[in-house]
């Protein structure tokens, strides 16, 4: 009786200690959109072996749109979010304190029918242009300024046509755009269907004098909380690139997420896995970072400082290191 008196004790403990240890670990509050491609990644961080195990919770909160996901993190609702560098910048210079850590480096693509006599950017005057994000769009200004270099005035040379991705596809697909300016996956849902690239982000970028490979989109965050967490922060990004590693080498893993790709078709999966891997951090350091600063200038000035604010140049100290 004393044994058993003593064993129902010890194994009281032992789940209380576990309860303590589980409510003690740091939640990281992450909002994602709802038909995004990071999901895609996190789904497959939750189901692996490493985040049973990890130092921190996570939970996802589901946004409609970029903008949504911008305010949430303003006003303290999520503690990050993923969005790109330029955005950062431009908050840092009204005195906010987030930073930048990066996530990807795929990029969009100006895509156009395989049978389309559209091969060069000369091609495209007097065509109807399709360009997702608007016309403060980073790959649109930085395509207007190769065009530059070429002596085109895309702006007005093209017809430019503004609108969400998905349907801007549609209207390429029916023939009512001669040509579209579209982020990585749904470029990458077109090449299977007759459809071929142009040009891609990091394509204009090298042309533009600019080979570096930069990341387009990052999580975001702020310092102030970064440094409050930052042991559970270093624990995600790992977990995050092990993950991100897995889908890229594991045919079994990467199956675990197909289902929320939405492609029917095994050329679609394919191609949308291909840009996805083409996307992963190799190298971040000075030289990224100083490369983002000449990129920095060129949108400052394509956009009369409406895309990147006020500051004269890109305050490196955007960039989170994590140490």
């Amino acid at each position: 009786m004393k044994f058993t008196r003593y064993l129902i004790y010890s194994l009281s403990v032992f789940l209380l200690t576990c309860n303590l240890q589980a409510a003690e670990k740091p939640i990281i509050r992450l909002a994602v959109l709802s038909f995004g491609t990071v999901q895609w990644e996190l789904e497959a961080l939750k189901q692996s072996a490493q985040f049973k195990n990890s130092e921190f919770e996570l939970q996802i909160q589901k946004i409609a749109t970029p903008q949504a996901g911008k305010i949430a993190l303003q006003a303290g609702a999520v503690d990050m979010i993923v969005t790109d560098w330029i955005w950062v910048a431009k908050m840092r210079a009204t005195g906010s304190d987030l930073s930048f850590y990066p996530y990807s480096t795929t990029s969009g693509a100006l895509m156009v029918a395989n049978n389309s006599p559209i091969n060069t950017l000369k091609d495209l005057v007097g065509k109807k242009l399709a360009i997702a994000g608007g016309e403060l769009d980073k790959n649109w200004l930085l395509l207007q300024a190769l065009g530059q270099q070429q002596q085109l005035d895309l702006a007005n040379v093209t017809t430019p046509v503004y609108g969400a991705p998905p349907l801007l596809n549609q209207e390429l697909l029916k023939g009512r755009v001669d040509a579209v300016m579209n982020y990585w996956h749904f470029a990458a849902r077109l090449a299977p269907q007759g459809y071929r690239k142009i040009l891609d982000g990091k394509q204009i970028l090298a042309a533009l004098g600019i080979k570096t490979a930069l990341p387009t989109l990052g999580y975001v965050f702020k310092q102030s909380w970064a440094q409050e967490h930052k042991t559970a922060l270093q624990k995600f990004f790992k977990a995050s690139q092990a993950t991100k590693t897995q889908l890229c080498q594991q045919d079994n893993f990467w199956q675990q997420i197909v289902p929320l790709l939405k492609a029917k078709n095994t050329a679609t999966q394919t191609n949308l896995r291909q840009a996805y891997c083409a996307g992963q951090i190799s190298t971040w350091g000075l030289k990224q970072q100083q490369a983002a600063a000449q990129v920095y200038q060129l949108l400052r000035k394509l956009s009369a400082n409406k895309l990147t604010g006020t500051a004269k140049t890109l305050d490196l100290d955007i960039f989170w290191q994590a140490k």
